[in-house]
């Protein structure tokens, strides 16, 4: 029997997706599950006597508390630590590390949750990547624009899913995103969120089109890492600024077999230059000048509801002919490494997902037209996450999307088509904020 923590940021969309994985493969796999989050009063309930209230905010304190949990009683010994999303990788590497159990480094890790770091180290190792300076929070800004060329882009360390991320076209737009940026990095939650750091990473703006890539990495020989490619995602709505919100993701990629191939190539050399070695990467690249440029470096696997839209069958006799989610393949290679997951591979149809976008700072007040966009032809699924009567925070400043449409299709074109029909279709009726965003 493997004993698996899993670690639940409270909140994660991802919850009930890596819940609702652990129990179905729990006989198969023999594991017994432990959760470990910050959310306790919504699962403490549901897991009693195998349930961990931890603080991701502080990492090693986090993992402390893992490893006192450990060794606490009989029985308790922990085989696995399996983060879901960004706010556990940091807890997952330092608990492993003090348990001795397969994971990554807690340095790779860390470089993976530093955008300056990350940027260093793929410099260093000749990965493509732009010029890029670092911007304490008492340097003035004004001074490094006389310094660096246009456009750029300014970046929280820390913070994912392109919150905080401007582009700046000339000196005095640099300076304004810098301030923006800086206020958001001031606001007490987001403090709690980046461990308190007001450094900001700026660095070269790349044009061109933007890919995701998502895979399993494994020890190669020589102290090389090898990457299994899960699914290329093309992201088809253009991500040129000021601000870079993702809606639209597409599998399978319609790039040139060259172009990916390329992209896969820089991917495991920037995650080797790294320093990771196992488990989930999520690699956002642009693609420019012949060349694919890494964006971002994740050590999990896609956020939001995403991974939904990507379904994996295995060619293994007697296997679930449903298809496995991305969520049971993550947690079988936890358990049993690239055996456990060899022979499942995407299902042969074309997949998307849009995060569908907040169109305008307010409140939310209704929601209609859902019925109409669940029935446009090969659209599979419609998730409002947002809830009426909630505060829209759109980027750069907010966080979060309105919810998730999921579509199937024979073609590329065809799962991108119904997802812009189903968005068209949905009307959001939100009420300005007198108090203002931003």
């Amino acid at each position: 029997m493997i004993r698996m923590l899993l670690l639940l940021p409270g909140e994660s969309y991802r919850v009930t997706d890596f819940v609702n994985a652990a129990s179905r493969l729990a006989g198969e796999l023999e594991v017994d599950l432990v959760v470990g989050s910050d959310a306790a009063d919504a699962l403490a309930g549901l897991y009693p006597g195998r349930f961990l209230p931890l603080d991701f905010s502080d990492p090693e304190r986090a993992a402390r508390r893992i490893a006192a949990f450990a060794d606490s009683a009989p029985g308790r010994d922990l085989d696995r630590v399996v983060a879901v999303d960004d706010g556990g990788t940091l807890v997952a590497a330092h608990a492993a590390e003090r348990l001795g159990l397969p994971a990554n480094p807690v340095g790779a890790v860390a470089a993976t949750r530093d955008k300056a770091l990350l940027r260093e180290r793929l410099a260093a190792a000749g990965v493509p990547s732009p010029p890029w300076w670092r911007l304490g929070e008492d340097d003035d800004p004004a001074t490094l624009g006389r310094q660096i060329g246009f456009p750029c882009v300014v970046k929280p360390l820390s913070l994912s899913g392109s919150r905080g991320v401007i582009r700046a076209d000339g000196p005095g737009a640099f300076t304004a995103a810098v301030e923006r940026v800086r206020r958001l990095l001031r606001r007490p939650e987001v403090v709690r969120e980046c461990g308190g750091s007001a450094d900001l990473l700026v660095e070269g703006y790349i044009p061109g089109r933007e890919i995701a890539i998502e895979g399993l990495l494994e020890p190669g020989a020589a102290g090389t890492t090898r990457l299994r490619v899960l699914a290329i995602f093309d992201k088809p709505d253009p991500l040129d600024g000021p601000y870079f919100e993702e809606t639209i993701y597409v599998t399978p990629s319609r790039l040139p077999a060259r172009e990916q191939q390329r992209a896969i190539a820089i991917t495991e050399r920037a995650s080797h230059a790294l320093g990771l070695r196992r488990g989930p990467v999520h690699a956002e690249l642009r693609l420019n000048d012949g060349d694919a440029w890494p964006v971002d470096i994740a050590a999990r696997s896609i956020g939001g509801l995403c991974a939904r839209s990507l379904r994996f069958a295995s060619h293994r006799p007697g296997s679930d002919e449903a298809g496995a989610s991305l969520e049971e393949l993550l947690l079988r290679d936890a358990v049993g490494g690239p055996a456990a997951t060899a022979g499942y591979e995407r299902e042969s149809s074309a997949a998307g997902v849009m995060m569908i976008p907040i169109p305008s700072a307010g409140i939310l007040r209704s929601v209609s037209g859902a019925a109409a966009a669940e029935s446009v032809p090969g659209i599979t699924g419609l998730s409002l996450t947002v809830t009426r009567g909630r505060r829209l925070v759109p980027l750069p400043e907010g966080g979060e999307y309105l919810g998730f449409l999921f579509s199937r299709a024979a073609t590329p074109e065809g799962a991108e088509s119904a997802l812009r029909r189903a968005h068209a279709a949905l009307r959001f009726e939100v009420e300005p904020d007198e108090a203002g965003v931003g």
